[in-house]
């Protein structure tokens, strides 16, 4: 016969409940704790080889700072550059092949290596491995970007394989970082070659064109750069211009001068006295003609003098008459020669005169003609002088390409601090954490299961509360000793002041 079971109210319940009860909860408890066990033992060691790392960049094209960085961002995307070539299939697998299978793998013969990508090492699997193995971290408080010390982590079994895996894992990312950087390299030389080549041509092309305009300048070349490279709008052809205006202006002056000058010398062989009143600037370039009309004056004067207290048929009254009459017949003769002479100096004036004309025209069409070339000419000189800039910087980007060819197998960016070194504990838990672990969890099973599986009445609400809050699962009538006596019933009944209820029997 079976009792109704009510959910136990004290500790007391609870632990009459495991005592009595016991196989519920101490099998599952005692299973968990054996497996535990047989995987801790079973479960090797796991230990961490740690490789510290720094990382530079590339020493060619700094200048300012060769080896340095130019800021943080590039900093932190070569790190992470770096980390992504580290866990490359490439550097992974040669790792592998350096280091060779582990024991285990070793001594399970070729039944066991079979089984993995038909024996051949390393395994695609093999590779995951590693890859789920390794870190590659910065310093503790650090992120990626902010310095340049980075921590590789490699976990194995063996503690020996795990130096090994990470002394393995340097000289691969080494290589593989050497090899990217050849292969980038060379791209960049294809291309940079390619672009001088571009740069040299077009800079062939814009010269000859530039040639050209210069061939069709001719003499007035070193004029047109004058014109061109000088800020001051004053240049020889501009200044002999100048002069040129100044000759003419000033030939066309004495022309005119010349030309009244005769007007009045014709006149004036006609009438004297018109000569007398000619001004002395006219008579500048007749000095002996000047002197002539000088004495003329004089002679009238000593004449006129002299008729002033004398008669006119006295002596030195006939004699300066005489005189008078001498100036006048050398002033007409003189005359005469002058007239004849400055026609001749007409025409020369005229004729220098045209000749300047035509030289200052000729001038005027020279400036005018460089005037004309002069934004062509400026505009070759500029494009060719961006084409010699643009060549220079190909060139010069083209000796860095190859300078870091050249470099890419004879130094590496990342250089090791020391040697990988071991801590002086396996990594994760011990196997007796393991086993207590897998203890307690055990006995967190079985105690569950026991108040699963416990039968607690499901009409609890329909029992008078102070039934509901005594009851416990004890054995039917039937099972307990016959000589116990009822009163020894009532006894235990009033000392644990409990009720046992008893169902009607079935």
């Amino acid at each position: 016969m079976s009792r109704t079971l009510y959910p136990p109210q004290s500790p007391a319940d609870v632990a009459r409940l495991v005592m009595i009860h016991y196989r519920r909860w101490l099998i599952p408890a005692a299973c968990l704790t054996a497996l535990a066990a047989v995987y801790a033992l079973l479960k090797g060691n796991t230990w961490e080889a740690t490789q510290a790392l720094m990382v530079r960049d590339e020493a060619a094209g700094k200048l300012a700072a060769p080896g340095k960085f130019s800021g943080l961002t590039e900093m932190k995307l070569t790190q992470e550059t770096i980390l992504e070539v580290l866990k490359s299939r490439a550097v992974l697998a040669g790792a592998l092949r350096d280091v060779g299978p582990p024991a285990s793998h070793q001594s399970g013969g070729a039944s066991a290596t079979s089984g993995r990508a038909g024996g051949r090492w390393p395994t695609v699997e093999d590779v995951a491995e590693l890859a789920g193995q390794i870190k590659l971290v910065p310093p503790k408080g650090a992120e990626f970007g902010t310095t340049e010390i980075l921590y590789l982590h490699v976990r194995d079994r063996s503690r020996s394989r795990a130096l090994d895996l990470a002394r393995a894992l340097c000289r691969r990312l080494q290589s593989r970082l050497a090899a990217l950087r050849h292969k980038k390299a060379q791209s960049m030389i294809a291309e940079l070659e390619q672009q001088v080549r571009v740069a040299r041509a077009d800079l062939s092309q814009a010269s000859r064109e530039l040639g050209a305009l210069e061939s069709e300048v001719g003499s007035d070349l070193s004029e047109l750069r004058v014109l061109h490279e000088s800020t001051s709008p004053d240049s020889d052809l501009r200044r002999r211009l100048v002069e040129l205006e100044n000759e003419l202006r000033q030939a066309r002056l004495a022309h005119r001068n010349n030309e009244e000058l005769l007007q009045l010398l014709i006149e004036a062989q006609q009438d004297a006295s018109k000569l007398l009143a000619t001004p002395n600037r006219l008579l500048e370039s007749q000095p002996a003609l000047r002197r002539l009309k000088d004495g003329l004056v004089d002679a009238q004067l000593r004449t006129a003098s002299l008729l002033g207290s004398m008669s006119q048929r006295h002596p030195q009254v006939q004699a300066a008459l005489a005189a008078e009459a001498e100036v006048r017949e050398h002033l007409h003769e003189e005359l005469e020669a002058a007239i004849r002479g400055l026609e001749v100096e007409l025409r020369l004036s005229s004729d220098r005169s045209n000749a300047l004309h035509a030289q200052l025209e000729a001038l005027r069409s020279r400036l005018n003609r460089l005037a004309a070339l002069r934004t062509p000419y400026a505009n070759l000189v500029a494009e060719v002088r961006n084409r010699v800039r643009l060549l220079e910087e190909a060139e010069r980007n083209l000796a860095e390409a190859r300078a870091s060819l050249a470099a890419a197998h004879a130094a590496s960016q990342v250089t090791q601090v020391e040697d990988p070194h071991l801590g002086t504990q396996p990594v994760g838990p011990s196997r007796a954490m393991i086993i207590l672990g897998g203890g307690v969890a055990g006995l967190v099973a079985g105690l569950g299961l026991l108040f699963v599986t416990l039968p607690f009445g499901p009409h609890a609400g329909s029992v008078p509360a102070q039934a509901r809050t005594s009851a416990v699962d004890v054995p039917d009538p039937v099972d307990w000793p016959a000589a116990q006596p009822a009163a020894s019933y009532a006894a235990q009944q009033q000392r644990t002041g409990r009720r046992i209820h008893e169902p009607a029997a079935t």
